[in-house]
């Protein structure tokens, strides 16, 4: 799984001159704190990959309930990191600024946790019903996870928008669910299940009681008056006239960005885009 000693750093470089054209100060503060331990913990990872990549096997058979922490900030390679710190830059910007720093900061917290949670239960029931232990030795890592629970997060903050996926219009409530699809056929080593149960936590956010829960849990903690002073907000509010998502990325909206990483991912690395897989286990990248 390691082939870093194999990367040019391009797209370190790549996500270094993406950051400058956005704008340090243009950048909400959590997301770039979130987005600055990743290329920390890509530079200087906390375990190496084997080691932080999140299982069944892994996590509950072996009790190692740390990977949920560090699967999440760990990537394979700086293409990896790359597009996924690209859809963070897209996200956070939208997410922080509509619900505040502590709010979004809280909603990451959870997310990250919560989707690894997910992915585990997930591959354990496809274990069971294939009777097939693949399932529970896939080992994935990488952000991606969480990048599609904040997806159904934010397109469900923009209700009735039509974004261009590959040139077809797809309603922004299809667009997570469409993207699954399309990431999983054109890029092989992306971890499906994973992506999948991102999109399952952001609905279990949006449609279901997490974020009842959430708001009761930081009701009965003193954050809930530190939120209310960093103005977070729970419901919809109007975006303030001179907002705009800012255009990064050569100008390219999140939808494009997407289309693009789907023609190049794999394109010029092949191999270089997966884990390497050993007898006993495949590794997903998330």
């Amino acid at each position: 799984m390691n082939r870093r000693s194999r990367s040019s750093h391009l797209g370190l470089l790549m996500l270094g001159a993406q950051v400058l054209e956005v704008g340090l100060g243009s950048i909400p503060p959590v997301t770039l704190a979130v987005l600055a331990i990743n290329v920390y913990l890509y530079l200087f990872p906390a375990a190496p990959l084997l080691r932080a990549c999140v299982s069944v096997q892994q996590a509950y058979w072996q009790g190692d309930w740390r990977r949920l922490l560090l699967a999440p900030f760990h990537h394979a390679d700086d293409w990896h990191l790359y597009f996924n710190m690209v859809s963070l830059l897209w996200k956070g910007m939208n997410l922080e600024r509509r619900l505040g720093a502590a709010w979004f900061l809280y909603v990451l917290s959870v997310f990250s946790v919560l989707t690894g949670a997910v992915y585990l239960l997930l591959e354990a029931l496809l274990t069971e019903l294939a009777d097939d232990q693949s399932y529970s030795l896939s080992c994935a890592v990488g952000f991606s996870g969480v990048l599609f629970a904040l997806k159904v997060l934010n397109n469900h903050y923009h209700p009735g928008r039509v974004i261009y996926l590959m040139g077809l219009p797809v309603a922004s409530r299809y667009a997570s669910w469409v993207e699954l699809v399309l990431i999983h056929f054109t890029a092989p080593g992306t971890s499906f299940v994973g992506h999948l149960a991102g999109i399952l936590v952001g609905l279990l956010y949006t449609s279901g009681p997490l974020n009842r829960i959430m708001r009761k849990c930081a009701g009965l903690t003193s954050f809930s008056r530190y939120a209310g002073r960093s103005g977070v907000y729970y419901g919809y509010f109007q975006d303030p006239p001179d907002y705009h998502t800012a255009s990064f990325t050569g100008g390219l909206t999140e939808e494009q960005q997407l289309e693009a990483a789907i023609r190049n991912s794999l394109h010029d690395r092949g191999e270089a885009t997966r884990p390497q897989q050993s007898r006993s286990s495949t590794s997903g990248l998330l």
